[in-house]
């Protein structure tokens, strides 16, 4: 039952993405306006709820799958690349790098002291 009342809070966010982006006009993925509230609401709370937590591990094993379609899209539209392979990989190349930054910041922000002190002999 809590995985069931967590993906329920997943979907009300995404439903909340695809109505604000409907409302303001905005050229945002509605899941990426969801995401982004989840995340500020959670950070509100100060920290995951335990149904959300349990809707959510078993899509991060999945996460590979649910990326796919807009990958396999892609391929569908190779001719509005022509011409654009070199913008097309510095995004890719600089957005990967984002990508891990912001997520090692994340991870050592918010991973607990006593954790960094214990991997650390000299601390």
């Amino acid at each position: 039952m809590p995985a069931l009342r967590g993906f329920l809070w997943l979907a009300g966010f995404l439903l909340l993405g695809e109505t604000l982006v409907a409302w303001l006009g905005l050229t945002v993925s509605p899941g990426v306006v969801g995401l982004l509230a989840l995340t500020g609401w959670l950070m509100l709370r100060g920290g995951v709820e335990p149904d959300i937590q349990a809707a959510s591990q078993p899509l991060i094993a999945v996460l590979a799958m649910l990326i796919m379609p807009g990958v396999v899209g892609v391929f569908f539209i190779l001719d509005a690349f022509a011409g654009q392979w070199l913008a097309v990989t510095a995004a890719l190349v600089l957005g990967t790098l984002a990508s891990v930054a912001t997520t090692l910041w994340l991870i050592l922000r918010c991973l607990p002291q006593a954790s960094r002190s214990d991997d650390d002999p000299d601390a």
